[in-house]
This record gives structure tokens, C-alpha cells and sequence, in this order.
């Protein structure tokens, strides 16, 4: 077997979703250089960030979170579009792998109950196929050993996407299109929302305005990656 494999990895090389160099064997989807080297925010090291400012005044959130921080036109943008447009739903699940483990030596979240990813509307969900924060929260749940709960929050209305909108603008497109299926498993637990990327929190805020009469309800936010203004 591992002959075939050697032979086959000759024919068609694996390469990093990141910068494009073929993998070596022990390498899945990203290369040790780009692990390394990516941008981090680190922002589970720090009390106050670029991040929190966001939320501040918005949201009540416990712990505001991101893997990277997102460049236009940079190796994070490669692995985003990958995993939205290239099928590569298994490179979010091991990028929640990578990030969790650095949550795990931090305990940033040892008190989360659930996790919620965003959800895709149904429509977008048949057209792609799967939620890519969905697979993106398995890698963090798998890690952590915390509950996925991919049905409670739904998306109710199609929206158009949220690139190139201005911040009111991204509000006016995602509000009131959440609401919740199950919200007696959420009482008086920590929540953990999960999304992709993060510009303006619009759509944080938006799952946040489904779920804030929840009693007893905590948040926690955290993605993959967080646009910067700067």
C-alpha cells in the first residue's frame, strides 16, 4: 500500500492548499513552512485586540477568537477559498484541529458547552453541498471534546454575499435571518459561535440577536480567520 501510495503522490503530487509546493509524505493539506509562517492572530493570548473592539458594546461574548488574520490576496485567502469553493470541507476540519490544539494549552474555552457554527441557508447548503464552518467546528469540537449542534440555529432567509458590502450594509443583509429550532438545549449554557471569517460581525450579530433571550445563555465567538482594518 505504501508503494502505491508513493507511486500515486508521483502522478499527482498533493500540494499545499497555502503556497502551492507539493507536500511531503507526513504533510496533510498545509506544509510545516506555511504552519509556521501563516499570520496568527494569537488573539487567545491577549485580553484586549483588534477582535474584542469589534463585539465591544455589540455582543456580551465571554471570549472573541480567530485563527488568522485575514490578508486580501494572501495565503489565507488561498485556504478560505479553497475550502468555500474547492470542495475542501476536510481542510476546514483539520484547520479547527490545528487551531484547538492551540486553545487546548490555553484553556480559553474549558467552559464552552456548544459549539454553533453559522449555518448556510438551505438553498446555498444543496448548492455547495456542506457548511464549511460546520466542518471548520468539528476540527474544533474533535480537539476540545465539546458538543456540535449544527440544527438549533437556522438560516431562514437567502442572502447575497457579504463581499464588497459596507458594514450597514452587511447588517441590512443578514437581519433576522436566524432563528432557532431547539433553543431549551441552549438554556443556561455557554455557546460557542463558529463562522469562517470575520469583517464587520455583522453576522455574529445577527445569530447573536436570535439567540439573546435564551436564559441564561453565554457566548463565545471564534473563526477561522478575522479581517483587520488595518
Amino acid at each position: 500500500m505504501a508503494l502505491i501510495n508513493d507511486f500515486m503522490s508521483l502522478i499527482y503530487p498533493r500540494h499545499c492548499e497555502a503556497c502551492s509546493t507539493n507536500l511531503l509524505k507526513h504533510e496533510q493539506f498545509i506544509c510545516n513552512l506555511c504552519q509556521i509562517n501563516l499570520p496568527k492572530s494569537n488573539y487567545h493570548h491577549q485580553l484586549n485586540h483588534e477582535l474584542s473592539f469589534v463585539f465591544a458594546g455589540r455582543i456580551p461574548f465571554e471570549n472573541a477568537l480567530s485563527f488568522y488574520v485575514f490578508e486580501k490576496s494572501g495565503r489565507v485567502q488561498k485556504l478560505l477559498y479553497a475550502i468555500k469553493y474547492q470542495n475542501q470541507k476536510e481542510l476546514a476540519q483539520f484547520i479547527g484541529n490545528l487551531y484547538a490544539k492551540d486553545l487546548i494549552e490555553n484553556n480559553s474555552l474549558k467552559t464552552v458547552d456548544i459549539i454553533l457554527p453559522i449555518p448556510l441557508h438551505a438553498k446555498k447548503l444543496k448548492q455547495r453541498g456542506y457548511n464549511q464552518s460546520e466542518w471548520f467546528a468539528k476540527g474544533i469540537a474533535q480537539q476540545l471534546n465539546i458538543s456540535l449542534n449544527a440544527i438549533a440555529l437556522q438560516k431562514i432567509n437567502a442572502t447575497n454575499t457579504q463581499t464588497n458590502k459596507k458594514k450597514f450594509e452587511r447588517w441590512q443583509n443578514v437581519e433576522g435571518v436566524f432563528k432557532l429550532q431547539t433553543p431549551e438545549v441552549l438554556k443556561n449554557k455557554h455557546i460557542l459561535i463558529v463562522d469562517d471569517v470575520i469583517t464587520t460581525g455583522a453576522t455574529i450579530e445577527a445569530a447573536w440577536q436570535a439567540l439573546k433571550n435564551i436564559e441564561g445563555i453565554r457566548v463565545s465567538i471564534l473563526s477561522i480567520a478575522f479581517a483587520t482594518k488595518s
